[in-house]
């Protein structure tokens, strides 16, 4: 069980790495205070990045579950 979700754990923490580098700014870093932040599209929101935020918060989620069971499979285990 625990190298189950090890392997789990692994492969969610590739997926949410790659997810959330997939993003696009939104704006609003250290380089929009210097003029370095002009985009035309802001607020716009395409259904391939809906779709990408939908992936990164199931994955971001499964992760917060693996954590915590093997937090719990840790806890009461000699």
């Amino acid at each position: 069980m625990t190298i189950v979700l090890q392997v789990l754990l692994v492969l969610t923490s590739g997926v949410l790495i790659m997810t959330i580098l997939m993003h696009k700014g939104k704006g609003g870093g250290l380089s929009d205070m210097f003029g370095g932040g002009m985009s035309s599209s802001l607020g716009s929101s395409g259904v391939a990045e809906r779709n990408l935020n939908r992936i990164t918060i199931g994955s971001a989620v499964i992760w917060g579950v693996v954590v915590v069971l093997l937090g719990l499979i840790q806890k009461f285990t000699i």
